[in-house]
Order: structure tokens, then C-alpha cells, then sequence
């Protein structure tokens, strides 16, 4: 029997070259999707069915979503659903998509949680308690962060051997396999070097944060470590390691950094995604106007 799914899972891995961590976006929406079609006896799998799903079918299952879904969630389920019918159209599977005629609804608009200069000062300058190698880990870890605008799966991907140029610089690999080599701070330099040194003999092909038993950190221990530091520092624990990356490219924007560089700085592919760092620069310029001004609007 012809698996559909597995093949697309194949085509996303190995024809569009997509992360781990996208395709299994992909695949956990399908299944939700699948699991409204399975009410009508259909099969994203075996195929059974695929070729009755039309427009009104597609709406019906929107509204659904939207009764328990944000329109975030929302448009990134349709997304997939699209990705899909499209690439069954062109295995011949179907002879066109109806949902090409769907629009996805309009995104909330937020803003990136951003810590200020001066609280990003406190978290990296602070002294706190704790193991003198997990504390040197963390401070080196979170100014790699902050100092280069990195994901949190980017920074507990990177092996010793990442590093180059002296400390001076870092090779990151991020989403879609892109390959960027981005500039390390001296303060971050700085604090690498110290937890180097005092772990040891280490290897080009060792993980360069380790865990306290000797393995690769992880993602939600540099969630929970951040988050124990901030509780130590007395700074607003709702802040997480991706609102690290969020204020350096707010505070370079802030100094006056092109937009252009921190795209690339940030690996984003699209400078609509680099853009919205502008309303937070903008908002931080009201606060400061309504602040200063003798005319502004607040006392």
C-alpha cells in the first residue's frame, strides 16, 4: 500500500533539504488534519478519499479550527495542508489543489519580548551561587547568545570545533542547513574562554556546552538554567533565551546597525521577518520621547 505521508516526509527531508524540527511541524499538522478526514472514513496515508477534498470541505475544517486555534496556528496548519496537496498534484496523485483558492487569516501582530541594555547588563555582569564550572558555562553561554543572536537549538548545536578564529568568531548552522559565521563579542570571547579552560582537555568534535553529567545541553536545560538565573538576579523571569536573541538585534537596531546586516546576523531568509525589530526600536524611541519631551503627551 502506498504510504503518502512517508513519501512527502521523504520529499521535505531530502528534495527541499528542510530541518528536523520543520518537517516534524509538517507531519504533526497533517496528522491533525488527517484526523478530520478520518471522520469521513478518508486516509492521508493510503490515499482513500484524497481526490473528494475540495474547497467547501477545506473551509469546514478551518472553522473548526478556528473555535480552538489562533489564527498563528491557524495559518501555519493551512500552510502544510497546501505544501501537501500541491506536491500530491505534482506525483499526479491529484490534478489541482483546492486549497490554492484558500487565503490563510491575517497574523496577530506582536512584539518580540526584549529585555533592556541595562537588564541584559544586570543577567551577564551579576554574580550568583551555584557549581564554579555550571556557572562559568552559563555565563559564557548566555553572552554567545546575546552577543550573536542565536537560537537556542543553533547554540546547543555547536561543537567545540565551531569556534574560530581565536574565540573571535563561530560557525552556526541554522534553519534549512544554512551556514552563517558570525562574530563573537569580547566579553562573550572572554567568558568562553574561561569555561574552556576550566574544563579541560577538550576536542574539535566535542559539544561545546555540556550538561552536569557530561552530555550535550539541551534546549529546556538552557530554558531552566536561564530561568534560575534571572530568579537570582531579582529580573523578570518570564524571559527566555529567544528574548536574548530578540534584544541584540533591538539594541544593534537602536545603535544605529543596518537592518541588512542584522538579517544576516540573525539568518533570517526574509527581511520582513528582520523588519518587525523596527516598531519595537520605535516603540522604545516613544517611551524615550514621552519621557523626555517637555511637549510630550505623559508626565
Amino acid at each position: 500500500m502506498t504510504d503518502y505521508l512517508r513519501q512527502f516526509e521523504q520529499h521535505l527531508t531530502t528534495e527541499r533539504n528542510l530541518s528536523g524540527h520543520t518537517v516534524a511541524a509538517y507531519l504533526r499538522d497533517l496528522h491533525h488534519f488527517e484526523i478530520f478526514l478520518q471522520e469521513r472514513g478518508w486516509s492521508i496515508r493510503s490515499g482513500h478519499g484524497l481526490e473528494l477534498i475540495d474547497y467547501l470541505l477545506l473551509r469546514q475544517y478551518l472553522a473548526r479550527l478556528h473555535k480552538v486555534n489562533s489564527r498563528t496556528s491557524i495559518a501555519r496548519k493551512l500552510s502544510a495542508i497546501k505544501v501537501f496537496l500541491r506536491y500530491l498534484v505534482r506525483e499526479g496523485v491529484l490534478k489541482d489543489s483546492p486549497a490554492d483558492a484558500l487565503s490563510a487569516p491575517r497574523r496577530e501582530q506582536y512584539l518580540p519580548k526584549v529585555l533592556s541594555a541595562e537588564q541584559a547588563g544586570r543577567l551577564l555582569d551579576g554574580s550568583v551561587p551555584g557549581q564554579f564550572l555550571l556557572v562559568l558555562r552559563d555565563l559564557a553561554l548566555f553572552e554567545l547568545i546575546y552577543s550573536c543572536g542565536l537560537r537556542v537549538a543553533e547554540v546547543t548545536a555547536l561543537d567545540v570545533g565551531s569556534l574560530a578564529g581565536g574565540l573571535c568568531q563561530v560557525r552556526v548552522l541554522g534553519k534549512g542547513n544554512k551556514e552563517r559565521l558570525l562574530p563573537i563579542g569580547r566579553q562573550a570571547g572572554q567568558a568562553l574562554a574561561g569555561y574552556l579552560a576550566e574544563r579541560g582537555e577538550i576536542k574539535p568534535e566535542d559539544p561545546l556546552f555540556l550538561n552536569h553529567r557530561g552530555g550535550r545541553l539541551t534546549p529546556r536545560s538552557v530554558q531552566r538554567n536561564l530561568k534560575m538565573r534571572l530568579l537570582q538576579l531579582g529580573l523578570p523571569t518570564d524571559v527566555t533565551p529567544h528574548a536574548l536573541r530578540h534584544s541584540f538585534a533591538t539594541h544593534l537596531l537602536d545603535a544605529g546597525a543596518d537592518l541588512r546586516a542584522i538579517q544576516e546576523l540573525l539568518g533570517h531568509a526574509s527581511l520582513s521577518t528582520t523588519q518587525r525589530y523596527t516598531k519595537v526600536s520605535f516603540s522604545h524611541l516613544t517611551e524615550v520621547y514621552d519621557r523626555s519631551h517637555p511637549r510630550s503627551r505623559k508626565k
